[in-house]
């Protein structure tokens, strides 16, 4: 008969043996597992690579092509402004660069660039809505009356600034006084909302909204400011571009929200590749297509439809 320590070692040794077996193949197993582990990486090296290669081919290829158009943008822009005039904004995170190229690009255009006045963070922090809303109903000129539909301090700031600062698209004529202009940009200027150099600036046909990359978009409402703003510009006036960086056309950046409002899309050009010559010619060019009555998406961001604008004879 089995004693109950025979049984016992006989239980052991059982469990011994599974043990062993157990270590014996979990070695196996990890070894499995650490071949297909080091093939898996080998292969995404691979890839790695071939991505990395194309990348830096395509980098290259852009790079070509900026430099390219670097040197033709005079062709191609010459005369397309000829006998107009451009007043360029800026929102805080436009990039200087930016702005001096699409300036320069302007000129390059034969337009006249009558001023350049930057929208500082509470021209489009909504928390100073009400304090610059005030600002602006204190300075309407005399006769003037603002769009029903412009509540938001965006659309109220544009508005206004289209009246005064824009001529009438109908007969190209001012709509106010030098006198009403300058009250109106002092006003905002002495409250924190704009900034502009010691230049008196002049009354446009045309206007550019030059952004970055819609980092600060989020912050109390600045990217949606931003594109009401554009767009109640663009409807007191002969055309408005909203140009700015990739970023930018991603909500809520500025450029995405005008895309995301179908009445703005139809009415406002926008950029989205101001860190390229491409970029930088196109927002040049946007703004006779906006002339023309045209309006467009372009650049390579989220719904853009075309690079830049078609050629049209001249």
């Amino acid at each position: 008969m089995i004693s109950f320590r025979q049984h016992a070692i006989s239980l052991v040794a059982v469990f011994l043996a599974l043990a062993v077996g157990v270590v014996l193949g979990s070695q196996t197993l990890a070894a499995d597992m650490v071949s297909g582990l080091r093939s898996d990486r080998a292969d995404l090296g691979d890839q790695v690579d071939t991505l990395t290669g194309r990348t830096a081919r395509l980098t290259e290829q852009l790079d070509a092509a900026d430099r390219f158009l670097a040197v033709s943008a005079g062709r191609i822009l010459a005369g397309r402004l000829a006998e107009r005039s451009v007043v360029v904004f800026t929102t805080p995170d436009a990039d200087p660069a930016d702005v001096e190229a699409v300036t320069h690009g302007i000129e390059t255009a034969g337009a006249a660039v009558t001023g350049r006045i930057a929208l500082t963070d509470a021209f489009l922090d909504a928390s100073e809505g009400d304090r610059m809303r005030t600002a602006l109903m204190n300075v309407i000129p005399a006769g003037a009356q603002l769009r029903t539909g412009a509540v938001d301090q965006g659309s109220m700031a544009g508005d206004l600034l289209g009246l005064t600062l824009l001529l009438d698209p109908g007969n190209a004529q001012p709509r106010s006084t030098p006198e009403e202009l300058g009250l109106v940009l002092e006003t905002l200027r002495g409250g924190g909302f704009l900034a502009y150099g010691d230049t008196p600036v002049r009354p446009a046909q045309l206007a550019l909204v030059v952004t970055g990359e819609g980092a600060h978009a989020a912050r109390n409402g600045q990217g949606s400011n931003a594109a009401r703003f554009a767009g109640a510009l663009r409807a007191r006036g002969a055309g408005t571009v909203l140009a700015g960086r990739a970023g930018a056309a991603e909500q809520p950046g500025p450029i995405a929200v005008v895309r995301s409002d179908a009445p703005l899309a139809a009415a406002v050009t926008t950029v989205d590749n101001l860190d390229r010559e491409i970029g930088r010619v196109t927002a040049v060019l946007g703004l006779p297509e906006q002339l023309e009555g045209g309006a467009g998406r372009y650049g390579t961001g989220d719904q853009a439809t075309a690079l830049t604008v078609a050629a049209t004879p001249r």
